[in-house]
């Protein structure tokens, strides 16, 4: 089964099929685990089918990342050890010390945390603005200096929506990138290649791998020159996904669809409740029609996503006693699999950013809401919020 896309194949059969054939020698229907280093050569300088040795190629990682070019309606799929050393692996592929990046100023904790306590030590400057402003981000560029837009939509947690289409744009124009962090939509609700962006970033961890079981990142683009030096960063740099990790998120891909199905069903219940709720002082999520960026998240997304963020009306205090009283909310950091979590951004995700321009709202709790039974969470929900 080869040349499986987006124009001959829908997307579950993509998650399903691409990059996992039948085992050709024994038939086997998953792709086999190669958990090995090295690979014995049929001679000097002729490596059997191109492996050499597993931080350079290794054919389970090398399902993982067909599937995941497919599934973006992408070229060329990269995986990574953690979704920031993806991060990391694109921005010393794209960018040199003295380059300049546009960032969100409502980033993820740790993405800050690599631009404001790595890369800028390596001389790469950055601009945080409210990436929904255009003219903001316009004004923030510095021609012939600014090579990325970096992108998050929805964001990490505040959940604002970004016009991928129009960062494209203005990317293109100054002869820039656009990279578009896609963890929080993944591949099934959104597809940021299809809007004009270069590169769209994972954290395989999340919503692709799906059980809260694996840790891993990924890069996708639709250019192969692109492409190919990612890779060369990838092998040269070295932070790849293990054969077995490769596995799991494969594994995890192949129920993404139907996941993300019952995670919008029940945030959109969740989000109904909270929104009704009189400890509940703002409810964010781009579903809501009140939601400043829900005409942008309408027409470049299919749905709206499982995550929600909420602040409450009694302040810092309650929103941390909300998240310790919660049961079947675990209260854990990372998102995405088919348990629910809750947390408190800016005592555990977003701590890196306390005390800067990207601090957040300390009444704010986030939510990844899972697919249970959607009855119990909200009685969870009910008991926590007192």
């Amino acid at each position: 089964m080869r040349n499986m896309t987006v124009d001959s194949y829908g997307f579950d059969t993509l998650a399903i099929h691409a990059g996992q054939e039948p085992d050709p020698r024994t038939g086997a229907v998953v792709p086999p685990i190669y958990q090995t280093s090295t690979y014995a050569q049929d001679a000097v300088g002729a490596p059997r089918l191109g492996y050499e040795y597993s931080r350079s190629g290794n054919p389970t990682r090398d399902s993982l990342q067909e599937c995941l070019a497919a599934i973006e309606n992408g070229r060329r799929g990269l995986a990574f050890a953690s979704g920031l050393a993806a991060e990391d692996t694109l921005l010393r592929t794209v960018c040199r010390p003295g380059d300049h990046v546009v960032i969100p100023n409502d980033a993820y904790g740790g993405t800050f945390r690599l631009f404001s306590k790595v890369a800028e030590r390596w001389g790469l400057d950055w601009t945080a603005v409210p990436l929904d402003d255009i003219d903001a981000v316009r004004a923030a560029f510095r021609p012939g200096h600014t090579r990325l837009i970096w992108s998050e939509t929805p964001t990490n947690p505040l959940l604002n929506v970004n016009d991928i289409a129009l960062l494209a744009g203005l990317a293109h124009e100054y002869d820039a990138m656009l990279a578009v962090d896609n963890t929080f939509a993944s591949p099934y609700l959104q597809q940021p290649l299809a809007f004009g962006a270069d590169v769209v970033i994972h954290s395989t961890t999340k919503y692709l791998g799906g059980h809260s079981d694996v840790v891993g990142g990924a890069l996708v683009t639709a250019d192969d020159g692109l492409g190919e030096e990612l890779a060369f960063h990838q092998n040269a740099m070295g932070a790849v996904n293990g054969p077995f990790d490769a596995w799991l998120t494969l594994r995890g891909i192949k129920t993404l669809g139907v996941r993300m199905d019952r995670h919008c069903d029940n945030a959109e219940r969740i989000v109904a409740y909270l929104s009704e709720h009189r400890a509940v002082a703002e409810v964010l999520y781009p579903g809501l029609e009140t939601h400043r960026g829900h005409e942008v998240a309408a027409k470049q997304m299919s749905r709206f996503g499982g995550m929600v963020s909420f602040r409450t009306v009694g302040g810092p205090e309650q929103a941390v006693a909300v998240c310790n009283r919660a049961k079947l909310f675990v209260l854990a950091e990372s998102l995405g699999g088919v348990e629910s979590l809750i947390e408190h951004p800016g005592q555990m995700t977003h701590l890196s950013a306390a005390g800067s321009a990207l601090e957040v709202p300390a009444d704010l709790v986030r939510l990844s809401v899972g697919i249970e039974t959607v009855d119990d969470l909200l009685a969870d929900l009910e008991q926590a919020l007192g």
